[in-house]
């Protein structure tokens, strides 16, 4: 998710559109806020 929203970002910049890059800064931290913060409560136990 994270790759997406920076090939979409840099498209977004190089043609214009804005909702491009608005939409690749979204899924950016949306991807960046998913990787450090687990999902579930997922405790990892070592036996």
């Amino acid at each position: 998710m994270v790759v997406l929203g920076l090939i979409l970002l840099l498209i977004g910049i190089l043609v214009g559109p804005s909702i491009l890059t608005t939409l690749g800064i979204i899924l950016l931290v949306v991807g960046l806020v998913l990787n450090f913060v687990p999902i579930g409560g997922s405790s990892r136990r070592v036996w």
